[in-house]
C-alpha cells in the first residue's frame, strides 16, 4: 500500500533511510520536516512494515510548480517503482507539472528512466589554474538563503528553484560540511577546499573575468591554494567550450513538456 507517512511511521522511515543511505537521524528529520514538509513524505507499506520511502520537495522551474524527488530508499524495484508512480500522481493532483531527481546511483537512474524520467541538467566539470591577484576583492560567507535564491534568479533564472526556507536547509548542510561562499557584485561561488585545490560546486557570474576574480579572491583567503575544479551547468555562460560533460539530473513531465535545454539544477541536498 502506498500512502502519505503518518506520525507513527517516522521511526521506521528513519531506520530504513539510515540503513540504506547512512545519514544521521537529525539530517533525515530535518529533510522530512523542513526540506519537504511532513505532508510530502510518501511510504510503501507491506504486511505492516515500511518497505520504502520518498520525499516530494516543492520546487519551481521557469515559474512552473513541480517537485523534487528526494531520499528514495527501500528494496525491490517493483515497490520503488510503485512508490515513484504514486508520488508523481498525487503531486500532479496538487498542481505539480513535473518531477525532477538527482539519482544517487546508475541503478536508481535506470529505475527512474523506466518510470518515464529522462536525463536533464547536465553539468560541465573543468580544472583551472588560479592566478594570484591581491586586488581581487570579495565578501565571504555573507550570503543568506534568501539572498542565494535572489542571486540564482538574477544570474541564471532558468534554475530549479527552492523557497528561501528550503534553501536554508541546503545552506546549513553545505556550511556543516565546510563550504565557503565568496560573493561580489558580479557573481558568487560556493566551494570546498581540499589541500591546495578549491572545488566550486556552484559558480555564477556576469562573465569569465568576473568568475576568475571570485576564484582569485578565494585563493587569497585560503593562502595555499593554486588551482580550482569548477562545476557549472552545461549551458551556463562561463568558460564555454571548456570542461567535461557530466550527467546529473532527470525530469519527468506530468503535463505538457517544455523546453529546458538551458535549465540548471544543483545543490539539492543530495550530498547529505
Amino acid at each position: 500500500m502506498y500512502r502519505l507517512m503518518q506520525p507513527s511511521d517516522r521511526a521506521a522511515v528513519v531506520a530504513l533511510w539510515q540503513k540504506e543511505r547512512g545519514d544521521t537521524a537529525e539530517f533525515i528529520n530535518t529533510a522530512m520536516d523542513r526540506f519537504a514538509g511532513e505532508q510530502n513524505v510518501y511510504v510503501a507499506e507491506e504486511n505492516g512494515q515500511i518497505e520504502a520511502a520518498a520525499l516530494a520537495v516543492p520546487v519551481t522551474l521557469q515559474g512552473r510548480p513541480g517537485n523534487y524527488l528526494f531520499g528514495l530508499c527501500g528494496q525491490g524495484n517493483l515497490i520503488l517503482a510503485g512508490l515513484v508512480d504514486t508520488l508523481c500522481a498525487q503531486q500532479k493532483l496538487r498542481g505539480a507539472g513535473f518531477t525532477v531527481a538527482a539519482p544517487t546511483s546508475p541503478e536508481r537512474a535506470a529505475l527512474l528512466q523506466d518510470k518515464g524520467f529522462q536525463k536533464a541538467f547536465a553539468l560541465r566539470c573543468l580544472p583551472r589554474e588560479v592566478e594570484r591577484n591581491l586586488w581581487s576583492q570579495a565578501e565571504f560567507d555573507s550570503v543568506t538563503a534568501k539572498k542565494l535564491c535572489e542571486l540564482r534568479e538574477r544570474f541564471w533564472p532558468d534554475t530549479v528553484m527552492l523557497t528561501p526556507e528550503k534553501m536554508a536547509v541546503v545552506l546549513g548542510d553545505l556550511y556543516s560540511r565546510g563550504a565557503t561562499i565568496v560573493a561580489s557584485e558580479q557573481g558568487y561561488g560556493i566551494y570546498f577546499r581540499k589541500e591546495d585545490t578549491l572545488y566550486f560546486v556552484e559558480l555564477m557570474a556576469e562573465d569569465d573575468r568576473s568568475a576568475e576574480k571570485l576564484m582569485e579572491a578565494a585563493r587569497e583567503k585560503e593562502v595555499i591554494v593554486e588551482k580550482a575544479v569548477i562545476t557549472v551547468g552545461a549551458a551556463q555562460n562561463l568558460f564555454l567550450g571548456e570542461g567535461t560533460r557530466q550527467d546529473y539530473g532527470m525530469i519527468r513531465f506530468e503535463g505538457e513538456p517544455f523546453d529546458m535545454s538551458e535549465s540548471y539544477m544543483r545543490l539539492m541536498l543530495e550530498n547529505g
